[in-house]
């Protein structure tokens, strides 16, 4: 029997990492994290941040690894799904590269088939700011009053088209609360599930 899939997809600083590490801990069974932050950590330097590329094509060099890179992440994702195991997979899912790479299409072919739940992970820019100031990591993530561009870049172009099974704000739901509804659209999901809505809509 094929393992659940959870697909949290959200721009940096929107709180997917804790919600992936909260969901380890609280769900049933063996759950594996195959997330943005796992797959750049395993990337040459000289290819980084691969999957982890910000909206605008500021990097067409980087372009061509980013897509192979997916791939191999969908594969490996459904790989261990059909191994019977559970993989909660946070990354930010976006088409906005200087041509389109049909990462989202590419996504839905590779684990056509999995019980796959794709989960809006939404977050109002004011608190990505908030956490990006409280928080500057030597002053990269720091803007004060600003929103820098590549900012605003990541709010419109991950949840593009915005098609999900379930959405959750972490500016009002803590991790916790989040896996709770995460868990009760595991155990009811939708249908049809938003992979689907995605293909009839031409889109995968």
């Amino acid at each position: 029997m094929a393992g659940q899939v959870v697909i949290l997809n959200g721009v940096p600083r929107a709180g997917k990492t804790s919600i992936a590490t909260a969901l380890q801990a609280r769900l049933d069974g063996v759950w594996l994290n195959l997330g943005v932050d796992v797959v750049i950590a395993m990337t040459p330097a000289q290819w980084r941040p691969g999957i982890g590329l910000r909206p605008g094509g500021e990097r067409p060099d980087l372009e061509p690894v980013v897509q192979t890179l997916y791939a191999g992440l969908f594969e490996a994702i459904a790989a261990e799904s059909r191994a019977g195991l559970n993989v909660v997979a946070d990354l930010g899912l976006h088409d906005a590269y200087s041509r389109p790479l049909g990462i989202v299409a590419d996504a839905v072919r590779r684990l056509a088939g999995l019980p796959v739940l794709l989960v809006g992970v939404k977050c109002p820019i004011e608190a990505i700011m908030a956490r990006r100031n409280a928080d500057p990591q030597g002053g990269y993530y720091a803007a004060g009053d600003t929103v820098p561009e590549p900012v605003r870049r990541w709010q419109e172009a991950v949840h593009r088209p915005g098609i999900y099974d379930l959405e959750v704000d972490t500016s009002v739901l803590s991790p916790e609360a989040c896996v709770v509804a995460i868990g009760r659209a595991l155990a009811a999901p939708p249908a049809p599930s938003a992979f689907e809505r995605l293909r009839r809509r031409g889109l995968a």
